[in-house]
């Protein structure tokens, strides 16, 4: 089936407290954008690869693209004032209804080929393959009285990128209004009453928040994860 990736980098930057957005930021020497859409291109180099990134960013990309002579092959596609709605539009992007859609994070540039490879087998299987991580601290939920009780963490997972579907099912999903409830592709593909299926993930898929990600990061690439 034909293979698609909408990677999404919409944020402002203000946890990381630079002047530029973060997945402009450089790792190992070229932006943290170049090394996530690098790992899709590797994958498939045949892959169609949509970039969502604030319209008023086009020319600072395109400049930044010449600058490191990146000629990997992606198209632009305008963000929106939300994440669902980013999405959206890069689906909206892709012609057609057919294949698969990986979408990801821009600022995970960790993301394994494994986890690449293991999302699109499943999504073209069963219709959906979540990344995801068990939990390695105990948990514990709160309530308005301002006690807590045990949960078992075992029964918990967090929740990464990619977030692979068929494409058709995923557009259908986001043809409903944005709400609230909607905090990442699996919940509104899990609106439709569809099942979502989980594959591990990988703890080096670290999304790039911080300035002490930053420092991970580059452990990361000196590890050659």
């Amino acid at each position: 089936m034909k293979k698609y990736a909408i990677i999404v980098a919409g944020g402002s930057g203000l946890r990381m407290g630079a002047a530029l957005p973060k997945q402009y930021l450089p790792i190992g020497g070229k932006p943290i954008l170049m090394h996530t859409l690098s790992a899709f291109y590797q994958y498939a180099s045949d892959m169609e690869i949509k970039l969502v990134i604030p319209e008023a960013d086009f020319g600072y990309w395109k400049g930044l693209c010449k600058e490191f002579q990146f000629i990997l092959p992606h198209t632009l596609v305008r963000g929106g004032k939300s994440r669902f709605q980013s999405v959206k539009n890069g689906l909206d992007a892709i012609e057609g209804a057919e294949g698969l859609v990986a979408i990801h994070d821009g600022v995970r540039p960790f993301v394994a080929q494994r986890t690449i490879s293991e999302s699109f087998l499943l999504a073209e299987q069963s219709g959906s393959a979540v990344s995801a991580i068990p939990l390695k601290d105990s948990l514990r939920k709160t309530d308005a009285a301002g006690g807590s009780s045990f949960q078992d963490r075992d029964a918990f997972r967090l929740v990464q990128t990619p977030q692979t579907f068929q494409l058709h099912r995923i557009k259908k999903a986001f043809e409903v209004e944005e709400i609230l409830q909607f905090t990442d592709d699996a919940t509104v593909y899990e609106y439709q009453g569809w099942e979502v299926n989980l594959i591990e993930g990988d703890l080096s898929n670290i999304k790039i928040t911080t300035p002490e990600d930053m420092a991970y990061a580059e452990y990361l690439l000196q590890r050659g994860a």
